[in-house]
């Protein structure tokens, strides 16, 4: 009888925890400057802890995007987001928009949809308060792959969630490392943690949650239980 090999375990001291599930990482891809590693158990791509950048330079970065409510070519690129997990909600839902960042756009449009909203963003929007309360969906658009700690992030996100409840989250897959050392993703430098599929399964997995992949960078996840 086949004995499937031991589930990888915690990353031993001195090794590179994965951020997400703190299982041991290892090399994935690297150049000159920055260094990618992968868990062995989640198959998070993430950056090496030592070359995170600072909360200054991500929003220097931040503040060249030009979000507007207004901009219909922003509106389309969020519809990517914004139709599927608008077909899953009911009529006059509670909704939190995380990341919302400067301009904020996917929130405008669920409130024109018929739902109320509410926002958060660390920098633009930073009232932790909201997470005092529950919801009956979250977004995070573009939004992951900037997490330096995504298993701290993500749990505060998926508790505010009610249950029954959908979390809708954009942000492009990654595949493997020859598609990864071209990939324009990468090259901005505020994007420090990459996502599988395999990922998302392990997450859902974790959070005993059904969960769907629409296109190549929308993953939505519900939560158990009914809602109140």
């Amino acid at each position: 009888m086949p004995v499937s090999p031991p589930e990888p375990g915690p990353a031993p001291a001195g090794s590179h925890p994965c951020p997400l599930c703190g299982f041991a990482s290892s090399l994935f891809f690297a150049e000159p400057e920055r260094r990618y590693l992968r868990c062995e158990r989640c198959r998070l791509v993430h950056l090496d802890r030592l070359q995170l950048p600072s909360r200054a330079e991500e929003q220097e970065q931040y503040d060249l995007h030009e979000n507007d409510p207004a901009d219909l070519r922003y509106r389309k690129f969020l519809s990517r987001l914004f139709k599927p997990l608008q077909e899953q909600l009911q009529p006059h839902s509670q909704g939190l928009d995380v990341g919302c960042g400067p301009g904020p756009t996917l929130s405008v449009m669920f409130e024109e949809a018929g739902h109320t909203m509410q926002v958060y963003d660390p920098i633009y929007a930073n009232d932790a308060s909201v997470f005092r309360k529950s919801y009956d969906f979250i977004t995070a658009s573009e939004v992951l792959e900037h997490l330096h700690h995504p298993a701290r992030d993500l749990a505060r996100i998926w508790s505010a969630l009610n249950d029954g409840g959908w979390l809708g989250v954009m942000t492009k897959r990654v595949r493997n490392a020859e598609a990864f050392a071209d990939w324009h993703y990468r090259a901005d430098p505020t994007h420090v943690s990459f996502y599988s599929r395999d990922t998302f399964a392990w997450l859902a997995r974790q959070w005993n949650a059904q969960w769907l992949l629409v296109g190549d960078d929308v993953a939505l996840f519900q939560k158990a239980g009914h809602p109140g």
